[in-house]
């Protein structure tokens, strides 16, 4: 079976070995993956370059947020390494430092709206007077005016990202689970078919392919189950 380009794999594990081994593992049965804070804080941008020599797309799950400055400075640098996708919190000020600092339009610049572990009352409690969903609408809309690619928001949010921002804008959906399998700590979920139904264009999925028994096997269902849906539908 042909890797589906749509699904990314987490690699949200202790270091970068076993992030390397996992991807042998799974060999022709994934083309994109995820390295994310785990593995930024050991080998990340190593292990990225080397996904890339291998033919495979990156996802840099950074989550920039800092002064526009000193992210316009991170985008710049990231460019070079060939990456895919980069994550910014979607504030405007962040969103317009990022899309001004990638000196490669192949870069694709996400808005992270909510992230899939909050729920209502988490926002409340943050301080927000917003919905996880007026909140992700808020952003979504501020993503776009900022020359963003597009978003990072739960299945839950999908539909309404995609009726939003219309045809050609990314909306990458972590939160996603194979029917039966845990939520683990993510609040706001859905099975792969329902997410890209709902207007995804991409998948992100660890734990249900990282932590089973036979990674390639559980990674090869998940496609199964996407090629059963499209995201022509919206």
């Amino acid at each position: 079976m042909t890797a589906d380009p749509r699904l990314i794999v987490a690699l949200d594990l202790p270091d970068a070995g076993e992030a390397r081994r996992l991807a042998e593992t799974l060999g022709t049965a994934v083309s994109f993956y995820k390295v994310g804070l785990q593995l930024f804080a050991t080998d990340g941008m190593a292990l990225a370059r080397a996904l890339k020599a291998a033919g495979k797309q990156v996802f840099l799950d950074w989550k920039l947020h800092d002064i526009g400055a000193t992210v316009e400075k991170a985008a710049a640098a990231l460019s070079d390494s060939g990456c895919d996708f980069l994550t910014v919190h979607a504030e405007p000020q962040v969103m317009r430092a990022a899309v001004r600092g990638r000196l490669t339009p192949e870069l694709k610049i996400l808005g992270v709206t909510v992230m899939t572990s909050l729920t209502d009352e988490d926002l409340r409690e943050i301080g927000y007077g917003h919905t996880a969903a007026d909140l992700v609408e808020r952003r979504v809309r501020q993503a776009i005016d900022c020359g963003c690619d597009g978003v990072i928001a739960s299945p839950h949010e999908a539909a309404r990202v995609r009726q939003i921002a219309g045809e050609g804008f990314l909306v990458v959906t972590p939160g996603v689970r194979p029917a039966g399998a845990s939520a683990d700590d993510q609040a706001r979920t859905a099975t792969p078919a329902a997410a890209l139904k709902a207007g995804a264009t991409h998948l992100v999925i660890g734990r249900p392919i990282t932590a089973a028994p036979d990674p390639r096997a559980a990674a090869q269902a998940i496609a199964a189950e996407m090629a059963g849906a499209s995201t022509s539908d919206f």
